[in-house]
C-alpha cells in the first residue's frame, strides 16, 4: 500500500516534469536559429585565400587578405592589407568612408592638398567620404593595416591616377603637426593645395602631376642651378615669350628665392632689346602690379 501512494505520489510528478522538460525543449528549438543568416559565424585564420593587390590599383607589392564581406542588412565589409616597403596604393575616395587599424610596421598615408602622415602599430585613420587620398608602406618598412568600409550600391572605392614617386618621396609630418613640417616643393607650403592644384584640381590630375612631381619636384631641385638662378632663366623665358599669367607667379617665386627687384626691372629693361619692347612693356606692369602688392 505503501509502495502504491508513494507510486501514486511520483507519477504525477514525473509527469510535471516531462511536461517542463517537453516544453524547455520546445522553447530551445523556438529559439534556436532556423537558417545560415541569423547563425552566429566563426571565419578561421586562413580560412579564406589572400590575393595581390591588383597593378593598376597599386604600386609595388601588395597582399589583400579578405576577413569579412558585407552580409544584408549589414553594408559593412573588411581586410587585411599589408604593403611591402615602398608600396601603396593609388590615389582613390570612398563614398561612405574608410576606418584604417594600422597592426604592423610603419605606413603613410596622405589626403589630397595635405603632406602625408606617419602611422604606426595602434594608430586608427578615419577618412571621410568623397576624400581623395592613398596609404601605404613607407620606403624602409612593411606595413599592415584593417580596412574596414561600407558599400553603396554595391560600389566601395573610386580609383583614380597613381602615386607619383615625387608625391610618395614628399616630407611627412612624422608625428608633427603640418605647421611644423617642410613645405612642399612647389608654390603650395605645407597643408595647402599647390598652385597647380588650386588651378587645375581634379580637372587634370595627370597635369598637376607632372607639374608637381617632375617640373617643381624635380627640375627646380637639382643642384645644377640654384633656384635664384633658376628664377632668373625662367622669368627671362616667359618675358620673351610675353606669358604675362605664368610671369605674376614667378615674378613672386624669383623673390622668395632671393632675386631682388631691382635685379628683376633690369632684367626685364635687358631683354627689351632682345624680346622686343612690347613685351618688356607687358612684363613690367605685371612687375609693378606684384611687387606693389607685397
Amino acid at each position: 500500500m505503501k509502495r502504491l501512494t508513494l507510486t501514486a505520489m511520483v507519477l504525477p510528478l514525473v509527469a510535471v516534469a516531462c511536461a517542463h522538460t517537453t516544453e524547455a525543449g520546445t522553447q530551445v528549438a523556438a529559439t534556436s536559429p532556423s537558417d545560415g543568416a541569423q547563425a552566429l559565424r566563426i571565419s578561421r585564420s586562413g580560412s579564406q585565400a589572400p590575393r595581390q593587390g591588383p597593378a593598376e590599383s597599386f604600386t609595388g607589392a601588395v597582399r589583400v587578405d579578405p576577413l569579412f564581406q558585407a552580409k544584408a542588412p549589414s553594408r559593412t565589409s573588411g581586410a587585411s592589407v599589408t604593403f611591402e616597403p615602398g608600396a601603396r596604393s593609388a590615389w582613390h575616395a570612398h563614398p561612405l568612408g574608410q576606418v584604417l587599424l594600422v597592426t604592423e610596421g610603419v605606413g603613410r598615408v596622405q589626403r589630397w592638398g595635405d603632406p602625408a602622415e606617419e602611422i604606426r602599430p595602434g594608430d586608427v585613420v578615419w577618412i571621410p567620404p568623397g576624400q581623395k587620398h592613398w596609404h601605404g608602406a613607407s620606403p624602409e618598412h612593411r606595413m599592415t593595416h584593417i580596412a574596414v568600409l561600407e558599400h553603396l550600391d554595391g560600389k566601395t572605392t573610386e580609383w583614380m591616377e597613381k602615386v607619383s614617386d615625387a608625391q610618395y618621396g614628399a616630407p611627412t609630418t612624422e608625428g608633427r603637426p603640418p605647421s611644423e613640417v617642410p613645405a612642399r616643393t612647389g608654390a603650395g607650403g605645407a597643408g595647402q593645395p599647390t598652385r597647380a592644384q588650386s588651378l587645375i584640381g581634379d580637372f587634370s590630375p595627370k597635369m598637376v602631376e607632372l607639374t608637381d612631381g617632375v617640373l617643381f619636384g624635380d627640375i627646380w631641385e637639382r643642384p645644377e642651378l640654384s633656384k635664384r638662378d633658376r628664377s632668373l632663366v625662367t622669368v627671362s623665358a616667359l618675358i620673351a615669350m610675353n606669358r604675362p599669367d605664368q610671369l605674376r607667379s614667378h615674378f613672386a617665386r624669383a623673390r622668395e628665392n632671393g632675386v631682388k627687384r631691382e635685379e628683376l626691372i633690369e632684367t626685364i629693361t635687358h631683354l627689351a632689346f632682345y624680346a622686343g619692347w612690347p613685351s618688356a612693356m607687358t612684363a613690367l606692369a605685371v612687375a609693378k602690379d606684384v611687387f606693389e602688392a607685397r
